[in-house]
């Protein structure tokens, strides 16, 4: 090759990797989360990223890490808190074990159906709680979620709190939900969702408690008996941000985020609606699954009353009685 094709050749080249260069993004962001990749949340952080990544004009970059590769929520909640990860989407009762007014969300029937998980969420009760995330080195951006909770197990079909009785059930690490199942008279165990399906395998524990979504991503039903439709708590994710992450964006760039996590919630909610009604039609012939009737919420909710009382305190009297309010769309 001549030499003057070659010098050639080496602008070229140079110029292209210079190019590439000045069109590296500002921000390099890790998203953690624990879900496998094709539920409604997964799906939305997706949405959320194209919605960044487009609107900050390639400025943020954002990279998704998911199905628990950096580890569990309580792992992810310290990596955020660190910086090591940046953006996560953390259940809230994990959370309330850095923050105990985050008990609120998981207090079981608080809120009857999506119009009251919105107004509570999306209102003055989410907007205030997400607020509160600061002393934790976290901000808050916007409550997400996977739907409502139901419940299942191993021993018997679930059509009140009696049912639970003795019954070894899986739970989140979150102090409500294991106070919860032992007012209902269940054996509950704190377990990290990746060892779920493995516990319910080799009867490590007897029965658990998730939205569809998660019931059918991670196959519980292969390994349950018994499915009841409790919906007794919605599992709400928070939106958060390391604050240093944060703090380190200009104002119009924390905009492009606010606005992309709330196009990435709504997804998020459009995709659970879509995939629920489907998951029920693909499991009804593998899983037994049971509607609660009006007796059966009754006396849920009547064993129920003493979770209040316990945690009205630690979520405070007023934001309790401000997100009841709230629910009932008062």
């Amino acid at each position: 090759m001549p030499f003057k094709t070659i010098k050639i050749s080496l602008t070229v080249a140079a110029t292209a990797l210079l190019g590439t260069a000045a069109a590296a993004a500002d921000f390099e962001f890790t998203f953690a989360h624990v879900l496998t990749e094709d539920t409604p949340n997964a799906r939305a952080a997706v949405v959320f990223k194209e919605e960044v990544e487009k609107n900050s004009d390639g400025r943020i970059e954002i990279n998704i890490r998911p199905a628990a590769q950096l580890g569990g929520d309580v792992e992810i909640i310290e990596q955020t808190q660190m910086g090591l990860v940046h953006i996560s989407i953390p259940p809230t009762g994990n959370l309330a074990n850095f923050n105990e007014q985050m008990y609120l969300f998981d207090l079981p029937f608080l809120m009857e159906g999506d119009d009251a998980m919105k107004r509570v969420l999306d209102g003055e009760v989410g907007t205030e709680l997400l607020g509160t995330l600061e002393g934790n080195n976290l901000h808050g951006i916007a409550m997400w979620g996977a739907g409502f909770r139901n419940m299942t197990n191993n021993i018997r079909p679930i059509t009140g709190p009696d049912d639970l009785n003795g019954i070894k059930m899986r739970t989140l690490q979150a102090p409500t939900i294991l106070s919860t199942y032992r007012a209902y008279g269940a054996n509950p165990t704190a377990m990290a969702y990746v060892e779920v399906y493995n516990g319910l395998q080799q009867g490590v524990v007897e029965g658990q408690e998730n939205p569809l979504a998660n019931i059918a991503s991670m196959k519980f039903y292969e390994v349950q008996d018994y499915m009841t439709m409790t919906n007794h708590a919605y599992h709400t994710y928070a939106a958060v941000m390391n604050l240093q992450a944060w703090e380190s964006l200009p104002e119009d760039l924390q905009t492009v985020v606010e606005d992309a996590m709330i196009v990435g919630r709504d997804a998020a909610r459009e995709f659970t609606v879509e995939d629920e009604a489907k998951i029920l039609d693909q499991i009804a012939d593998q899983i037994e699954i049971t509607e609660l009737s009006d007796e059966g919420r009754a006396a849920f909710i009547e064993a129920s009353k003493p979770i209040y009382d316990e945690f009205r305190p630690k979520v405070t009297p007023e934001l309790m009685d401000k997100a009841l309010a709230a629910a009932k769309g008062e």
